[in-house]
């Protein structure tokens, strides 16, 4: 690529915007197919549209202003040390320890990273181990519309599915302690990341839901508590569920009150894992995605997906949502490949505006918010007729680990939306790869895989191979800077993270990377009895 890929950039990306005034609010809108705003919002004040032949679509989302908008305002000229510094910002590493008398876990390391196009991010990621019970859980969190729902769900989703796998015995514990106000025993390890905000404690309103939910599990009188499967399935739906009584209760407290209704009208997608020995369970709501890396004894390497995207791409996804409604609404409930024309994913978190009547929508907001200063948008899709139109019912996929499973992705769609499953899986094969070894095939071959195969083995021989220590930062790194080839490019790689936030949006979505590489010996000990 030649030294004007930045110049390019820059000038695409700003003749694709057209300023729409709308009131005091500024927004943008774009044509780039790599724009994966979640949310579509139309102003329903008059508009004066500049500049509209640039677009092809209305995909419209609230934009942050940006006051330097020369050309010489802009920082392009990134060093590879500044690239990488960029990149590398957001990365963790965690060597999982041996636990049970020194046997090892299935789980040897995890390497995750995050690269922010939204600002603030929208992404959120967890990893975290079971106190009470085994297992580990990874999640993967993409808000829209704000990153208030996503942080909510983060901090919160791990501790309904640890409550729901607890033994009776242990919640008698917990709600004895509750009751006299004594020390609760350690729900959660969490394995932070740089950057995260997770609380120290949930709080007290939270705290209370959670409560609530572990009392009603104590009057199932299940001895064992939920299965796996339960767990995931209700954790999702009552967490889901908890996000939308908070804010129709009455609270006095106005930062709660606020942040409830942050949490509500905002929305977040949710894929998250839980790996118990050789048990592996993964629940969906959304379009993050979960594959597995898995090499075959002949030494080929395969993908095998893990999750279904819940949107209009899927047919399954389609069929459910009119099975849910009425017929007259065929034609309506998906238009423009968006749910009722305004949402892409069919299942998330919160975003209440398309869950709840209009009448209840009117009466909470009604309440005295600053819904202006709090972000909030007021907009209900034309056609709304018979909510609730979206749910975060999980999809939840069991896999029983074999030997040959390598490795798990979780990432969010910022990822999916630039690299197919089969380009995940090479190149973090290609990552693990030691100098001298040739970058081993996908079983599965696309049609292009002689090219990129030779590409890789070219970039090797000629010394160009970033030495990435972290298979997510090498994901992030290809997902921005490839060019057609699947080739790392360092001029387009720079501009993509010189953009600023009024820009990058409209090029890339937030990324949010976890890779989980299992111990291939602790599992095959598991089969032998060991």
């Amino acid at each position: 690529m030649s030294s004007t890929v930045s110049y390019w950039i820059l000038n695409s990306a700003r003749n694709s915007i057209a300023t729409l005034q709308g009131g005091k609010r500024l927004y943008s809108r774009c044509v780039s197919n790599r724009n994966k705003s979640k949310w579509r919002l139309f102003s329903q004040l008059p508009l004066t549209l500049k500049n509209s032949s640039a677009c092809g679509s209305f995909n419209l989302w609230k934009a942050h202003r940006h006051t330097s908008t020369e050309e010489d305002d802009f920082h392009l000229q990134l060093s590879p040390e500044q690239v990488n510094e960029v990149l590398r910002a957001g990365e963790s590493v965690h060597k999982i320890l041996d636990v049970d008398s020194g046997v090892p876990n299935s789980v040897l390391r995890f390497e995750s990273n995050q690269l922010a196009a939204n600002s603030p991010v929208e992404d959120r990621r967890g990893i975290a181990s079971c106190l009470q019970t085994s297992g580990l859980m990874f999640g993967i969190f993409d808000g829209h519309g704000g990153h208030a729902c996503a942080q909510a769900v983060s901090e919160r989703l791990f501790y309904y599915v640890a409550v729901s796998l607890m033994s009776h015995q242990t919640l008698e514990q917990m709600e004895g302690a509750m009751e006299s106000m004594k020390p609760l025993l350690p729900i959660l390890q969490w394995l932070k990341h740089p950057g995260d905000s997770i609380y120290k404690d949930v709080t007290s309103v939270h705290l209370d839901h959670l409560r609530v939910y572990w009392q009603e599990l104590l009057d199932l009188h299940m001895g064992m508590g939920l299965s796996i499967e339960e767990a995931l399935m209700y954790s999702f739906q009552r967490l889901d569920s908890d996000i939308s009584l908070e804010i129709q209760a009455p609270l006095e407290d106005e930062m709660t009150r606020n942040l409830s209704l942050q949490v509500a009208f905002s929305g977040a997608t949710a894929c998250m894992a839980h790996v118990n020995g050789i048990h592996l369970h993964v629940a969906n709501a959304g379009d993050c995605r979960a594959i597995l890396g898995v090499q075959e004894d002949n030494g080929m390497w395969s993908c095998l997906p893990l999750t279904h995207d819940h949107n209009v791409w899927n047919q399954a996804e389609l069929s459910r949502l009119k099975r849910e409604h009425p017929e007259s609404e065929d034609r309506t409930i998906i238009m423009d490949n968006r749910l009722l024309g305004v949402l892409m994913p069919c299942r998330a978190f919160g975003d209440v505006q398309l869950k709840w009547s209009k009448e209840l929508q009117r009466s909470v907001l009604e309440r005295g918010f600053d819904t202006e200063a709090l972000n909030i948008y007021q907009f209900t899709p034309p056609h709304y007729y018979t909510p609730p139109y979206l749910t975060a019912e999980p999809e939840v996929t069991y896999h029983r680990l074999r030997p040959q499973d390598k490795f798990l992705v979780l990432a969010s769609d910022g990822l999916w939306d630039m690299l197919g499953n089969e380009d995940v899986v090479r190149l973090v094969v290609g990552h693990l790869a030691e100098p001298g070894q040739h970058k081993p095939d996908l079983a599965q071959k696309p049609a292009n895989l002689g090219l990129m195969q030779s590409l890789l083995l070219q970039r090797k021989a000629s010394g160009l191979h970033v030495a990435d220590q972290n298979a997510a930062t090498h994901l992030i790194r290809h997902a921005i800077g490839s060019n057609e080839y699947r080739e790392v490019e360092p001029e387009r790689l720079a501009a993509m993270l010189t953009l600023p936030e009024d820009l990058a949006r409209m090029y890339r979505d937030d990324i949010t990377v976890t890779v989980v590489y299992f111990n291939s010996d602790s599992i095959d000990a598991y089969y032998k009895g060991g």
